[in-house]
């Protein structure tokens, strides 16, 4: 019995395997590109200036922008001095969404960044490190009749990063400054229909609070929610990809199982790489459309990193299982300098999400960027896992050295052989560089796509056909790893084909290919003799470890009569 299906498939086959891969890609690309919309939305809130004119205030009062029960507002600051209104007594109301819309559970998460816009006064400047205090409350309704229930209260200190490009005289007075856009809150769901947004900028000078941030004019909300229909067509990909990975993954473990020996490391990984895909393709955000289920952002980014970890490892262990002069294989120890900064970079990613949306379960308004304490633990982590990455593609890019400069060595062995074995083994060294070139060419498509949808506008137009680019690259780069983890699936499932002459009763023996050299036709000629072979032609060759007639040889060969 032969090993792998890659071993053993025909160029034709392949091709044809290949060929409809392809076009399953093409599909993937096209969904998101003709079918969906672009994957998000963002819209524009300008704040209405509330007056909050009783002398106590009641924080559990909500005031409306506009509507039937709108507040007592004022269009600019210019009217508060005669009304004797003062800072305190304004509340910048915001309603999401705008007038006759409403929001959806479809939207799946909901992004606001606050834009400031601050007036140049000689005698209210910004000081530097200038901190804005925003006192805000969120409350949520599903009808326009019901009274409004709070969500969240928290007070929300923001570092203000402000430049004034012209000379600071009085001629200049009114003109605005360029600051930057400030993390507001971000939300996992969205389960309700209307939002209310009240935020006060309390002014108190005896504890410094919200003094020497210049004269602020409007707050200025950008929501950022994900498209209803581009979430259908998402939840879509994924009902329709996951029983198709668990499917080949269940055939695939099932071959395994069949064979007398246990599975190789090889085989492990890439069934461990097969459930890292399925978690990540299960469409539980379908029950995100009945419940309020705000951990969803999270759950999803740890989905994601135990796909890239197990995907990252794979390639290592990939690469050294296919090393034929290697003797410490098959044991995930011998690959613990690789594998070690991938968890260590994983971890500390972690780390980091954990105090950013994990926080954000309890409070929203909660950004790890807005302190230089939590601005620098940020930094460290990603720098670790920075440097760790780095460590890891050095190692993987010397591993595909070693891989490529070894096979290219066991090449001048080929010619001994007959004609049909040398042109067996000849496709199967071109199909695993075929494979590897795969594994840089997806890795390539992904990074191409994740620049062109960052530099380009969103949608191309050719004719009267929209292209939405960014869709494109969400659906055509997560099909793609999914056809991916289903071609290596199918490829290294065990073979049911039989080499050679297979009317004889006795066993095979398989010699490794890395024995095959002349520096090693001494001990080729002592395990000739001893398993009854008197031919080039009898010896069965292999690059990979994946016979059904158990570990007798292959593994005794690799381990102890090479190291000999």
């Amino acid at each position: 019995m032969a090993g792998a299906i890659i071993e053993n498939m025909s160029t034709k086959k392949l091709c044809i395997v290949g060929g409809i891969l392809l076009i399953f890609q093409v599909i993937a690309f096209l969904v998101g590109g003709l079918i969906a919309p672009g994957p998000t939305t963002a819209v524009s809130y300008m704040s209405v200036k509330c007056v909050d004119s009783k002398k106590v205030h009641h924080k559990s009062k909500w005031f409306m922008p506009w509507g039937p029960n709108h507040c007592d507002k004022i269009r600019d600051f210019d009217e508060a001095p005669p009304r004797q209104i003062e800072a305190n007594d304004i509340v910048f109301a915001v309603h999401v969404p705008l007038p006759s819309m409403e929001m959806s559970p479809w939207f799946q998460f909901m992004l606001f960044i606050l834009q400031l816009d601050i007036a140049f006064k000689l005698n209210n400047q910004i000081k530097e490190n200038a901190e804005v205090s925003l006192d805000v409350s969120l409350a949520y309704r599903d009808d326009l009749f019901t009274e409004w229930t709070e969500m969240t209260h928290e007070r929300v200190p923001r570092k203000l990063k402000c430049t004034f490009t012209s000379p600071k005289i009085p001629e200049h007075e009114g003109r605005y400054y360029e600051c930057d856009v400030l993390p507001f809150m971000e939300i996992g769901t969205v389960a309700h229909k209307y939002y209310l947004f009240n935020i006060r900028l309390p002014v108190n000078e005896k504890k410094k609070i919200n003094v020497g941030i210049g004269e602020i004019k409007d707050i200025r909300l950008v929501g950022i929610h994900q498209n209803g229909g581009f979430t259908k067509v998402w939840f879509a990909m994924k009902t329709f990809l996951t029983p198709s990975i668990f499917i080949i993954m269940v055939w695939y473990w099932r071959r395994i199982t069949m064979m007398t020996r246990p599975p190789v490391l090889l085989e492990k990984v890439i069934f461990a790489l097969g459930i890292s895909m399925t978690f990540i393709n299960l469409p539980v955000e379908w029950f995100s459309i009945g419940f309020d289920w705000t951990w969803m952002l999270l759950f999803g980014d740890i989905r994601q990193g135990i796909f890239y970890a197990m995907l990252l490892s794979f390639w290592i262990i990939f690469c050294g299982e296919h090393m034929m002069d290697q003797n410490e294989r098959n044991r995930i120890s011998g690959y613990w300098k690789q594998v070690g900064p991938i968890a260590v970079g994983s971890f500390c990613l972690f780390i980091f999400d954990m105090c950013e949306r994990g926080v954000q379960l309890t409070n929203p308004f909660y950004s790890i960027w807005t302190t230089d304490i939590g601005t620098e633990l940020a930094m460290a982590f990603i720098i670790v896992a920075g440097i760790c990455l780095c460590l890891y593609f050095l190692f993987l890019c010397f591993m595909v050295f070693q891989v490529f400069r070894n096979i290219s060595g066991k090449q001048s062995s080929l010619p001994a052989m007959s004609k049909v074995r040398r042109l067996h083994y000849e496709g199967l060294i071109f199909r695993f560089k075929f494979l590897m070139l795969v594994t840089l060419a997806c890795a390539a498509m992904t990074i191409i796509f994740f620049i062109v949808s960052q530099v380009t506008e969103g949608h191309w137009k050719w004719g009267g056909i929209t292209v939405q680019v960014n869709s494109a690259f969400f659906t055509g780069i997560y099909g793609m790893w999914n056809l991916y983890v289903f071609a290596l699936m199918f490829l290294y499932a065990p073979s049911h084909k039989n080499y050679g002459d297979d009317s004889s009763n006795e066993p095979r023996r398989e010699i490794p290919f890395f024995l095959i050299s002349p520096d090693n036709s001494r001990v080729l000629q002592g395990l000739s003799g001893d398993l009854g072979i008197h031919s080039a032609e009898e010896l069965q060759l292999t690059t990979t470890i994946t016979h059904v007639d158990g570990p007798t040889e292959v593994y005794k060969l690799t381990r102890k009569e090479a190291q000999e």
